[in-house]
């Protein structure tokens, strides 16, 4: 597994996401990621499954040095009172003495961004929170929070896959060094019915997801969290590590509608 350097912190390029996996399945697809071998587990306050997440990570064994556990604070919990009431809800939910990553899930309208990186900073300071960072953030906020606020972010957790043109970001993270994990990595399960990525894989003896996952790790600064609650799905989208795209599987991937955007909450910023 490859890892993204980010902010001192290790971030393996491949986790699983688990948006929309809750109770005994959310626990169950977590202790069998670990089990094939996954060190990189997404979570967030708003999923409503970091109690199932918990009892996985510490049933498995693993080090705790050894994993990566990220989760957010959802948009309405903004202010500092209330983003260190929810992060101490959610480490005691995940029952840990740190996470690895913190993030904003989304931005707020109403949001004070150098108080809400204020108070991420002192998480960080006090060692709860290795590293910090945003999600669904667009150009004109991460330029305050990097160039104005010049908080130390980790990462922008964005939207992304073969369907989506998200260029103009991850030209501006790319510049500032920052890493991009991509959620919705195979378009909501769009990519795996995709006759152009289908092909490719045939050529390759892999899947259209396989594909679609590997046109993204193959991105320098990329990581991608996959949803996957069966066991046969988080191994197949660890094996999309050893597919070997060529230069005419990815022009044939840059010629697909990259238009499709599935995730737009009507809190959502304005999209770049």
């Amino acid at each position: 597994m490859d890892y993204l350097h980010t902010q001192g912190i290790e971030m393996p390029r491949l986790g699983l996401g688990t948006f929309r996996m809750q109770g005994d399945v959310c626990r169950a697809a977590v202790e069998s990621a670990l089990g094939l071998g996954y060190r990189h587990i997404d979570t967030a306050e708003m999923y409503g499954n970091e109690e199932a997440i918990g009892p996985a990570i510490a049933a498995s064994g693993i080090a705790r040095k050894d994993l990566h556990v990220t989760t957010k604070v959802w948009h309405e919990n903004l202010a500092p009172d209330a983003i260190r009431k929810a992060f101490d809800t959610s480490l005691n939910k995940l029952k840990l003495d740190h996470v690895d990553l913190y993030l904003v899930h989304w931005p707020s309208k109403n949001m004070n961004l150098p108080t809400v990186f204020e108070a991420l900073m002192k998480l960080k300071q006090e060692g709860r929170t290795r590293a910090i960072g945003v999600a669904n953030f667009n150009v004109a906020l991460l330029k305050t929070v990097v160039e104005e606020i010049k908080a130390p972010i980790a990462c922008n957790q964005i939207e992304y896959h073969v369907l989506l043109d998200q260029t103009k970001v991850a030209s501006y993270l790319a510049a500032k060094s920052i890493p991009l994990v991509a959620y919705c990595p195979l378009a909501q399960g769009r990519a795996a019915s995709n006759e152009t990525l289908a092909a490719i894989g045939r050529k390759h003896d892999a899947s259209a997801a396989q594909v679609a996952l590997k046109w993204l790790l193959d991105q320098d600064g990329v990581a991608a969290i996959p949803k996957a609650s069966r066991a046969e799905s988080q191994q197949a989208n660890l094996g999309a590590l050893n597919v070997k795209l060529d230069d005419e599987d990815r022009k044939a991937i840059a010629a697909l509608p990259k238009d499709q955007r599935f995730v737009n909450p009507g809190f959502a910023p304005a999209w770049d």
